[in-house]
């Protein structure tokens, strides 16, 4: 999996939040769990599993919603940061961080309801691989999202530390049908890229924003997003 080593080192996982979701990134960090919180709603009582939890955004949000939530990653420096976003909140929830292989996942068969990936299949060298894995330890849900190939980000990609892979919905569909998951919905997002969002402040991002949402939603439009944001469930 890409960028392993860059994740764990100490420096990255304490600017993380930061540098993605202050200024205008607070934008991006809403939209997204925003979405998140739609695919699984209701959230209560839900036994959910997050990998690639990183810093804990999605994990300690899911906990203060009444979720059992456990937060994995194999990187010790982001999990520290969880835990101490974690001793901020209230989670109405159990909440727990445990270090692990994504690829090699530490639970029995049909161990959670939900299973969580967010900004993680860009990084995925064997994304079908993955996903049997996450599949394997859930009984009703996977949600992940995906960077898609015709976006903006298309133009900058080579020019990110790591890269990403890039998805068209054709082969999110082929993954889907190889794991056996049923597509329940699927969202598409931010024809702006994230970079421009990251950059600027609020008070700019805001109508951008504003204006990236009105002109996005449509068919044509959609085929152009940044981001994907899929609902699934096992067959």
């Amino acid at each position: 999996m890409k960028g392993q080593e860059w994740y764990q080192a100490d420096d990255v996982a304490e600017e993380y939040d930061d540098k993605r979701f202050s200024k205008g990134g607070q934008l991006i960090d809403r939209r997204e769990k925003e979405a998140v919180l739609d695919a699984i709603m209701p959230v209560e009582d839900r036994n959910v599993l997050e990998i690639a939890c990183g810093t804990g955004r999605f994990t300690v949000m899911l906990a203060e919603q009444g979720a059992d939530v456990v937060g994995l990653d194999i990187s010790a420096a982001m999990l520290q940061q969880g835990r101490q976003k974690a001793q901020n909140a209230d989670p109405e929830g159990r909440l727990e961080f445990l270090r692990g292989d994504a690829g090699r996942l530490p639970f029995p068969d049909d161990h959670f309801d939900t299973v969580i990936a967010m900004r993680f299949f860009h990084l995925a060298d064997d994304p079908e691989a993955f996903l049997r894995e996450m599949r394997r330890v859930s009984r009703e849900q996977i949600v992940f999202d995906t960077f898609n190939r015709f976006s903006s980000r298309s133009v900058y990609n080579w020019a990110l530390p790591m890269g990403s892979r890039l998805y068209s919905k054709s082969e999110v569909s082929e993954l889907l049908a190889k794991t056996e998951l049923t597509l329940v919905d699927v969202e598409d997002d931010f024809l702006a890229p994230y970079g421009l969002y990251r950059a600027i402040p609020n008070g700019l991002a805001s109508p951008i924003r504003r204006i990236d949402t009105a002109v996005g939603g449509n068919r044509v439009t959609d085929h152009f997003a940044s981001v994907s944001y899929w609902n699934t469930r096992l067959r």
